[in-house]
């Protein structure tokens, strides 16, 4: 199996920080805060999310990981990110943001577009507001590879989003919070996403897989590395990057034949807003990218900020990042054995 990349923060002191996830209570939101409480010493922890169940499945789930003093520094905060006055309140003493809540499903966001907007574009613009009116230090949001030339309206609001946050910083002005963005591909095993999918599928007894096209290539990472990438962009960040992890691709129809070698494929077309290969830098964005080694920083176009640029070489011209021309390639026997450590 390819070994995985790390992505572990170099200097990062979260102890003694308090810290608050948007979102806190979706795959990546719970991770992360497992992986705070493990590795950092917090002053408080925020959960902040709408789902009241969600909250309570999440503090019986952290209360059988970690003891009662670990867990007396979180807190469980009911409200929507489209409720700028709640968020407000929510922000109040928080020194680090995660921006990890949106409506993320595309073809929901196709039927739907409203609702995405509110909550994708309305709620980053809502983020931003409270994070400048409570002086928070440091805000990272979560992004997707579909921000990128996008041709559906959740990439589209991710965009927006995007957006909105690099440009937050030239609003900051004397409070000096920072704003900066991860965009990252498909999570292995996350919620809809395909290999949960096909599983369930042949759970049911399927002799047959259905495949939008067998030319299909996205980026994957694991819900660990994500949780890693984010904390060390977060070391590294100077305001108004956008960052971007090298990361494997793989072919969907690979990941069919793996799970089941006998199956029959069934190419049943690529749905609405679904794109062949994703991308996750344009050309146009190459122009203002660095390359970090284990990763790149799109640069923000215009800082009227005091910033000192990251530092690295520039990628040659011409250069995009897609999940079709990339270097490194996982194989569908990889992915199963990503899945197999993500359930161990």
């Amino acid at each position: 199996m390819q070994a995985l990349a790390r992505f572990s923060p170099q200097s990062l002191d979260l102890d003694g920080k308090a810290v608050l996830v948007t979102g806190g209570t979706g795959s990546f939101g719970r991770r992360f805060i497992e992986a705070l409480l493990t590795q950092a010493k917090p002053r408080r922890v925020v959960v902040y999310s709408r789902d009241e169940l969600k909250q309570s499945e999440m503090q019986i789930d952290l209360a059988e990981r970690f003891d009662r003093e670990t867990l007396s520094v979180m807190r469980f905060f009911l409200g929507d990110v489209r409720d700028r006055e709640r968020m407000t309140l929510a922000m109040r003493g928080i020194d680090i943001v995660i921006h990890a809540a949106a409506l993320k499903q595309v073809p929901a966001a196709e039927y739907n577009p409203s609702e995405c907007i509110h909550t994708n574009v309305l709620g980053a613009e809502n983020v931003v507001w409270a994070s400048l009116s409570n002086h928070v230090k440091k805000v990272v949001a979560l992004s997707t590879d579909k921000a990128c030339n996008p041709v559906n309206l959740y990439g589209a609001t991710k965009l927006a989003s995007d957006k909105t946050f690099v440009a937050a910083n030239n609003l900051s002005g004397d409070i000096g919070t920072r704003f900066s963005v991860v965009r990252y591909g498909n999570v292995v095993g996350s919620r809809g996403s395909v290999a949960p999918f096909f599983r369930r599928l042949l759970d049911r007894g399927a002799t047959s897989l259905p495949i939008t096209d067998d030319r299909m290539t996205r980026f994957w990472i694991t819900l660990d590395q994500g949780v890693d990438f984010v904390l060390s962009s977060l070391d590294v960040m100077r305001g108004g990057e956008i960052f971007v992890p090298k990361i494997p691709s793989m072919r969907v129809v690979d990941l069919a034949r793996a799970m089941a070698p006998e199956a029959k494929l069934d190419l049943v077309g690529i749905r609405p807003g679904e794109k062949l290969h994703e991308m996750m830098i344009s050309v146009d964005d190459a122009r203002t990218t660095v390359d970090l080694g284990d990763r790149y920083a799109i640069e923000p176009a215009f800082a009227e900020y005091k910033r000192e640029p990251l530092k690295g070489p520039a990628p040659e011209e011409g250069f995009s990042y897609a999940s079709d021309s990339n270097d490194e390639w996982l194989s569908g026997a990889d992915l199963l054995a990503m899945l197999e450590t993500k359930a161990a």
